[in-house]
């Protein structure tokens, strides 16, 4: 067979392969959420030694290293770093000891964090009004804190291919391509912006609403082992999940109200619902009947979950954790924004 007949042959069979998949994919169900699956954890315990011995402030960014450190950030801790001079970027090993810290005096409201596989850390950064000049970013930093790359203008909210208006997640894929998810609220964006490997912007996909690859709150980011996109459609109660060129695959409404989202190598799928409510009437902040707050955690393949961590103590507007990671152990990390902790949970 010619050199050229292979080649074209090879190419027909790869695409072949990624609309079976796609389809796959796609014929995944949704399904009403439980809230009686088994749950394999112990209790969680409050985790990490935070610089001069201070407390954790709101968090719901925790993410692990590839040499299986953990990174994370504490809003200064209080619930705001706009006039901190207290370093909010934090950087562990799995026992919790401290290995070092940066960020004094950058931050407003940092939102999102992220390690690529090089152990570059990502982190979003909301704006404040009136606008001071910062926020509205997102950094990339070296291990040891020097910032590499920004994105956005500080201080300058938009929805150009430069400017944010309270990016909540970053992603950066395996090849380098970065996604962002932009918008926070009603008043805010409702996007995915996806750039290069070098900050060159590429492409914008969502828009408000709740219809299929709409959004409303894109919260939180993940990415499994074949290159799909899983965003947190907080206030639409689902996770939705896109090819890299924003086609939209599938919508689950089975893992709850996702504020933090994480897979792990074996692609398990740890979903983190802060916000559930049913105490209040349908179109309130958090409506969702039936639903209890908690880490839902079940395959990409299926979309089955097979394990719930519930909440034990669900108050307010937002208790549990915001973000989720896990291990190498399969020990799952909860950054939490109202308690204001994060939280270690070992299997039993």
């Amino acid at each position: 067979m010619p050199q050229t007949t292979r080649s074209t042959f090879r190419a027909f069979l790869v695409f072949l392969a990624s609309l079976t998949l796609a389809r796959a994919v796609a014929a995944q169900p949704s399904y009403a959420p439980k809230n009686d699956e088994p749950n394999p954890y112990q209790p969680g315990v409050s985790w990490g030694q935070l610089p001069d011995g201070r407390k954790w402030g709101s968090t719901a960014g925790v993410d692990r290293a590839p040499d299986g450190t953990i990174w994370a950030y504490d809003r200064c801790g209080a619930n705001s770093c706009a006039t901190s001079t207290v370093a909010p970027i934090l950087h562990f090993d799995t026992s919790g000891k401290l290995i070092t810290s940066f960020g004094a005096g950058m931050f407003n409201f940092p939102h999102g964090i992220g390690v690529d596989k090089d152990g570059n850390v990502w982190v979003t950064d909301h704006g404040v009004t009136p606008p001071n000049g910062k926020g509205q970013v997102v950094y990339k930093f070296s291990p040891d804190g020097k910032v590499l790359m920004t994105l956005g203008k500080p201080g300058v909210a938009g929805n150009g291919p430069d400017t944010f208006n309270q990016p909540s997640d970053v992603f950066v894929a395996p090849n380098g391509s970065i996604f962002v998810a932009d918008g926070h609220g009603p008043q805010t964006n409702a996007r995915i912006v996806k750039f290069d490997k070098n900050g060159k912007f590429v492409k914008t996909w969502g828009t408000h609403g709740g219809g299929d690859a709409e959004l409303e709150g894109p919260h939180a980011l993940a990415m499994d082992s074949r290159g799909h996109l899983y965003v947190g459609d907080r206030t639409n109660n689902r996770v939705q999940v896109f090819d890299q060129d924003g086609k939209l695959l599938v919508s689950w409404k089975q893992f709850g109200r996702p504020s933090g989202v994480f897979i792990d190598r074996n692609d398990m799928l740890y979903v983190t619902d802060s916000e559930s409510r049913e105490d209040n009437k349908p179109g309130d902040y958090g409506y969702n009947p039936g639903v209890k707050r908690g880490i839902r955690i079940g395959s990409v393949k299926d979309g089955k979950v097979i394990a719930f961590i519930p909440d034990p103590k669900p108050t307010g507007g937002s208790s549990t954790s915001e973000g989720v990671a896990v291990d190498r152990q399969g020990n799952v990390y909860g950054a939490e924004v109202g308690p204001r902790d994060m939280k270690k949970y070992v299997k039993k």
